[in-house]
């Protein structure tokens, strides 16, 4: 049994698809309404649906029997059962791809690369991950330092891009997704204003590094962390984020540049 048939049952009480995300996924992937795109490792669905709310036609690829039971049900949104690395589509058969915060579950990223490059007729594709160094300078560190444990074998973001240069033969750029304070999408540092929210046992349940990381871990990160909010402890030493109006954790959309890669070629060949 994997983290995420155990934590299916409640993954939709805290993570839905948040509209800012959805946004810059609509921004990058640059397609038209009525295409059609793969979502690898859909999980329940949230941004399959809201991706076919857009206007377009999703499969959502989840190798996980939990989840897709779980699914949201949408007319334009078509479930399969598979992994990154071995994606049941057949070549060239959508126009782009997106995968969010999946990446850091893959078995083998380049092989899933390869993948998404070899389905996608467009090459236009979209992965939304994190650096991991980035994140480790975070306040949740102190408290949480194992959570990036699970993913020491994530490419960084430039090595994501190489991958995907590599993979389709077009540019590709990284754009850094500042977490504002109210998302939607619970995942690890997203409640980075609200620290109170990691001594909810049900506010981690959701979160994969959580559920994997060794309880009496967890639980002693907890304790600190309910101390220092009721000494003042966290305040005098983190106050500032509260400040902030949102932070730059470590997350990051990489994608295909397909218009400017295009027109390189086209001045090439005239």
């Amino acid at each position: 049994m994997t983290v995420f048939d155990t934590i299916s049952e409640t993954y939709d009480d805290t993570r839905q698809a948040d509209e800012r995300i959805v946004a810059r996924l609509l921004k990058h992937l640059h397609l038209p309404s009525g295409s059609e795109i793969a979502d690898i490792g859909a999980g329940t669905g949230s941004y399959s649906t809201a991706l076919a709310d857009a206007g377009f036609r999703v499969r959502a690829i989840e190798p996980s029997a939990a989840m897709r039971r779980r699914a949201r049900r949408h007319a334009d949104v078509q479930w399969l059962a598979g992994a990154a690395e071995h994606l049941p589509l057949a070549d060239a058969s959508v126009d782009g791809i997106v995968s969010t915060l999946a990446v850091c579950h893959f078995a083998s990223t380049p092989k899933a690369i390869a993948e998404m490059a070899r389905v996608s007729r467009g090459k236009s594709i979209v992965v939304f991950t994190f650096d991991c160094d980035v994140g480790q300078r975070a306040w949740l560190y102190e408290y949480f330092p194992f959570l990036w444990d699970p993913f020491a074998h994530l490419p960084s973001p430039a090595r994501l891009a190489r991958m995907l240069t590599d993979a389709t033969g077009c540019s590709t750029d990284i754009e850094a997704f500042l977490l504002p304070p109210d998302l939607k999408d619970n995942f690890a540092a997203a409640a980075w204003r609200r620290p109170q929210s990691y001594l909810e046992e049900g506010y981690r349940a959701n979160i994969s590094s959580f559920h994997e990381a060794q309880p009496e871990l967890v639980a002693q990160g907890v304790r600190r962390l309910a101390e220092d909010l009721a000494t003042g402890a966290w305040r005098e030493r983190h106050g500032a984020v509260l400040e902030l109006a949102e932070l730059d954790a470590g997350y990051r959309f990489v994608f295909t540049r397909l218009q400017a890669t295009r027109a390189v070629l086209s001045r090439r060949l005239r």
